[in-house]
């Protein structure tokens, strides 16, 4: 029997309980955090969803952080699926989506690493993505001991060094509302 080609196309509303569904599914093996549904179905215009035939085999979110920096959420293939190349497929159009919508840089937070350095991404420090740390990690229960690897790709080499005074501003913003009272005295990365 032959099957059908996978499709990479957008999610919407419509697809948020099988997107939570997906999710939900895949957190007993630990790479993944918990989301909810009514979370999933207002960000679910910023979901690509892998279909085969009538079925979401894989999904990721394009999650904006800043104007310069976009993250690729709840990367999920199904098992059944895994090694057919959806998840490449998945991350390969959040990489043009985010290049089309003007971010300069795409990052990533993952337990596999491996994987996303075999598409281009590079350890960094958490410190060099405040935008993440200060939005969502702050708040998690997991904050300073989940270990997830923090990766970043350029989108573009001609923007792909981060501009200091953007480093500034979210640093600034941090240390203002005291968010960041637990995390800096550890390091400040600067980058120029």
């Amino acid at each position: 029997m032959k099957r059908t080609r996978v499709a990479i196309q957008s999610a919407d509303g419509s697809n948020a309980k099988k997107l939570h569904a997906l999710i939900t599914t895949n957190l007993e093996e630990g790479h993944l955090l918990p989301r909810a549904l009514d979370e999933i179905a207002t960000h679910a215009d910023r979901f690509v969803i892998g279909v085969r035939g009538r079925k979401i085999v894989g999904c990721a979110e394009l999650a904006p952080l800043s104007q310069h920096v976009a993250e690729v959420r709840s990367l999920v293939v199904d098992r059944s699926e895994r090694g057919n190349g959806i998840g490449t497929l998945l991350v390969d159009e959040l990489r043009r989506r985010a290049r089309r919508d003007g971010f300069e840089k795409l990052c990533a937070f993952t337990h596999a690493p491996a994987y996303f350095i075999g598409k281009g991404f590079s350890i960094v420090p958490h410190l060099w993505l405040l935008e993440k740390l200060f939005t969502d990690c702050v708040s998690c229960p997991l904050f300073r001991r989940c270990g997830q690897y923090a990766m970043v790709v350029p989108l573009d080499e001609a923007t792909s060094r981060p501009m200091a005074d953007d480093h500034d501003k979210v640093l600034d913003a941090a240390v203002n509302s005291g968010a960041g009272r637990e995390i800096l005295p550890l390091a400040v990365v600067r980058y120029v």
